[in-house]
């Protein structure tokens, strides 16, 4: 392991949240709040520490495979420990486990909150948690990659281990290059939907924090009755843009590109447009009448349909109170998730797509034992590899949520509390059902399920295998 590189990345993860910190500092400037200078403080901090760990570049600028999902897991465990530091140093959030749950929710773009009364933070507060989506959905690291200057493999092992989804796809032969094009597209996107709920009328601080939870797909809404109080035009800007953030990536580049034909036949977009298609007809049949218009009832329907499946978290109504049907149908949206390649989390719709081809595969081998068939995903073929490191994917995600569940009903919660708070954290979705539905919290649960759950964001965040890593004694035994 070169843990010279290691340090020398952490390095580089501390000095940029230092620099992002000045945003919420310079938010508490312009609303004279006290807490501004918590963040300058951390934000100097971060930035000293950063400064001290890089002070010698290492000779040797390589991260090997193993390097690569360490640095990414280490990387967000201290974003998280220090971002944290300034609820704590305000006095709004004093406890320690409760700040780093609040935090990584806010990096993991989760969106699942301790908080009993969020309008009681100040400014600063408040933009943080939103920023700290937008700063997490994208990647830090990604972010990182685009300006720090490494070698071809090294940047790859490291984007490898912090993207979302089975692979990552270059765009341009140049790794570096295709962040910054992710971060170039993310940026756009994050703008234009900015400027949109300016336009329908809300406040600069409102479409701002908005905008940073609905591009990273994360959740943290400013007021206690969630987005429930806004207009249905605003509404239904906040859909549209958390549906278009839970798109691969990739289809945008291609569409850049003008390739408009291969954007077109991604079966992963395709399937997922329909999935919501079909969620939202089906959600709308099933509540219609508990709204006074049908209007209103696709907006609802749809806005959580939107909301859940890019594991974003906002909510308009308390849907709790929704059929079981409904609910269902939402859980089950829990578990598919975005795209890869997005700012989405969950299992993935091609995941789930290769899953089903799968199985396909495995019915047609029994009813014709003689065939020989092939996966095939966008007119091209599947490599063993990939099918292999899904199914041991799956394997590992099922063995994590059954354990996290058994630690978490220690609590005595009902089942379909303790449930649907694995699948919110663990696939960065925010809400659950019953007590930590959208009008609940998980701040009833005991400090030892918060660290479980907090896990079980950072482990869904970053595709399991760089949190289980840190765990590995092989992982930090020296050669030789």
């Amino acid at each position: 392991m070169n843990g010279k590189m290691l340090r020398y990345v952490i390095s580089w993860v501390l000095k940029t949240e230092g620099i992002l910190m000045v945003f919420p500092a310079v938010t508490g400037a312009l609303y004279r709040e006290q807490e501004g200078l918590a963040y300058l403080l951390c934000g100097l901090f971060c930035v000293a520490v950063g400064f001290l760990l890089s002070r010698r570049k290492p000779e040797n600028m390589e991260l090997y495979p193993k390097d690569g999902y360490v640095a990414a897991a280490l990387g967000w465990v201290v974003l998280s420990v220090f971002g944290c530091l300034p609820f704590m140093m305000t006095g709004e959030i004093p406890f320690f486990v409760d700040a780093l749950f609040e935090i990584v929710s806010g990096f993991t773009t989760t969106g699942s909150s301790i908080l009993t009364d969020v309008e009681a933070l100040s400014h600063a507060s408040l933009f943080w948690r939103s920023f700290s989506h937008w700063i997490g959905g994208m990647g830090v690291l990604v972010f990182i990659l685009a300006i720090l200057p490494m070698k071809g493999g090294s940047v790859m092992n490291l984007m490898k281990a912090e993207s979302p989804g089975p692979s990552v796809s270059k765009f341009v032969p140049r790794v570096r290059g295709t962040a910054k094009i992710l971060y170039q597209i993310y940026i756009v996107m994050t703008i234009v939907l900015i400027l949109s709920l300016l336009i329908s009328g809300m406040t600069l601080f409102e479409s701002l924090t908005l905008s940073f939870g609905a591009a990273g797909t994360g959740g943290f809404s400013i007021l206690n009755s969630g987005c429930a109080t806004y207009t249905a035009a605003q509404q239904w800007i906040l859909t549209i843009g958390m549906i278009l953030f839970g798109v691969n990536f990739n289809f945008y580049y291609l569409i850049l590109c003008r390739k408009f034909k291969a954007a077109a036949l991604s079966q992963e977009v395709r399937a997922y447009f329909l999935i919501i298609l079909v969620a939202v007809a089906a959600i709308t049949v099933d509540i219609y009448g508990t709204y006074p218009s049908l209007g209103e009832t696709v907006r609802h329907a749809a806005f959580q349909v939107g909301s859940i499946i890019t594991t974003t978290g906002y909510a308009t109504t308390d849907f709790n109170l929704w059929p079981e049907f409904s609910k269902t149908i939402l859980l089950l949206l829990m578990f598919i998730g975005g795209c890869a390649g997005s700012t989405g989390g969950g299992i993935k719709v091609s995941r789930v797509l290769i899953l089903l081809k799968t199985v396909k595969k495995e019915l047609m081998s029994i009813v014709h034992p003689r065939s020989v068939k092939q996966i095939h995903f966008d007119k091209r073929p599947v490599e063993h590899e990939v099918l292999r490191s899904i199914n041991v994917f799956l394997a590992v995600y099922m063995t994590i949520f059954a354990f996290s569940l058994l630690l978490v009903s220690i609590d005595e919660f009902s089942l379909e509390t303790n449930f649907s708070a694995v699948a919110a954290t663990f696939n960065n979705i925010g809400p659950g059902m019953d007590k930590v539905g959208p009008m609940g919290n998980f701040s009833e649960y005991s400090p030892l399920s918060k660290i479980v759950l907090t896990f079980d964001m950072l482990a869904g965040r970053l595709e399991l295998f760089p949190m289980l890593i840190l765990f590995s004694p092989s992982t930090w035994r020296k050669r030789g």
